[in-house]
């Protein structure tokens, strides 16, 4: 009997897909649920999983190494979508692919299967993915191929079984892991129209933040956020910590229209607190320690970055090529950003690094601006 992997989150599409993929193929599905740090409740997955029909479900947890691999690489890169968005969502899609490949190949499967929509971005990023890890895998996409209305897929999914989520809402897809969420809004949305309140989790309305502004200083050693107010943590601890702080303070909205792969703009809501913070001060440390000329070209690569991550060309030779650049220009990224967070806004407040490119005896004309400190460190107080 041919056996299927497909990854499954709970989604309605991706849980109407077990029953139509052994029903369509008489194949045994083993699913394979990711922990990517989005709060889901993962028994309950796995069990409404196997209640659907699937002969095993696989909940891996893979959080640490989604913010090392993943997460921190594009950081140091500065990949950063249309020069504003960390991407929370495609930066997980090169994971994902590499699972589905890992699981199918220990499972002895015949194909794997995910639950994207027709066309979509993410549906294309994975088909990309999983043949660059393997070129002779074979990749089902049942949201393509039934050719089910919308009103359709509900009949499907009540025939079977299937729970429909009482909150249903076609107008939103949100995705949410450890570095962020991303919500896009259907081409029904008026993009005039400013969003609702209610369609952020992550981060509060200026209106109601705090009356005082929060200080956060990042200390970096080679690229990589290491302290945070002087406190040494891992970086899952650490995004979790920023994410919390800058959440508080209205930091990480991101509102923009984004270039579909298919063709055509949408509008992406994101919300990535720790991942705007962290990805501010890098930059703002990088452009105090590297020399103006090869800053441009590491801005520049970071675009390309970003556009590999987006399109579903992780495994590329040319991310490969761009990483072996990141490496050699991040051990001068050494040194301490200071951020200030206040109603939505996110500002550098100070800078010190032993690597600083500044001139101490080029006179300032603004009596409040840097000043070299002991070892070549600068210092800004707002």
């Amino acid at each position: 009997m041919e056996r299927i992997v497909l990854a499954y989150s709970g989604g309605l599409d991706e849980s109407i897909a077990i029953p139509w993929l052994a029903e369509t193929f008489g194949a045994e599905v083993v699913t394979v649920t990711l922990d990517l740090g989005h709060g889901a409740e993962l028994v309950e997955i796995r069990q409404r999983a196997l209640a659907l029909g699937a002969v095993r479900s696989h909940v891996i947890d893979v959080r640490e190494e989604f913010v090392r691999d993943y997460a921190m690489p594009a950081l140091q890169a500065g990949a950063l979508y249309a020069d504003r968005a960390p991407m929370t969502t495609a930066l997980t899609k090169p994971l994902i692919a590499r699972k589905l490949v890992d699981v199918a190949r220990m499972e002895d499967a015949t194909a794997v299967a995910h639950g994207c929509a027709a066309a979509s971005d993410d549906g294309l990023r994975i088909d990309a993915l999983v043949s660059a890890l393997d070129p002779l895998a074979r990749v089902i996409a049942p949201a393509r191929m039934w050719e089910m209305t919308r009103d359709e897929a509900l009949t499907f999914a009540n025939e079977r079984g299937v729970p429909v989520p009482a909150s249903f809402d076609g107008h939103y897809k949100t995705d949410s892991n450890v570095w962020g969420r991303s919500t896009i809004c259907s081409p029904a949305q008026d993009a005039w129209a400013e969003p609702p309140e209610d369609i952020y989790a992550l981060t509060r309305s200026p209106r109601d933040c705090p009356a005082q502004p929060a200080y956060v200083e990042i200390e970096f050693e080679g690229g990589k956020p290491l302290r945070v107010n002087s406190i040494e943590m891992s970086h899952l601890e650490m995004i979790e910590s920023l994410e919390t702080i800058a959440g508080l303070h209205g930091v990480g909205r991101i509102d923009l229209m984004a270039t579909r792969l298919t063709g055509g703009k949408s509008r992406e809501i994101y919300e990535a607190p720790a991942a705007v913070v962290l990805h501010a001060a890098h930059r703002e440390l990088e452009q105090l320690v590297i020399p103006s000329d090869l800053e441009q070209v590491a801005h520049a690569l970071g675009r390309t970055y970003a556009d590999l991550v987006n399109s579903g060309q992780w495994f590329s030779p040319t991310r490969t090529a761009i990483d072996a650049f990141v490496a050699a220009i991040q051990p001068r990224v050494t040194g301490a950003i200071r951020l200030k967070l206040f109603k939505g806004e996110c500002r550098v407040a100070g800078r010190r690094s032993p690597f600083a490119q500044t001139d101490a005896a080029s006179p300032s004309s603004d009596t409040t601006a840097a000043r070299p400190a002991a070892g070549g460190a600068v210092s800004v107080h707002s």
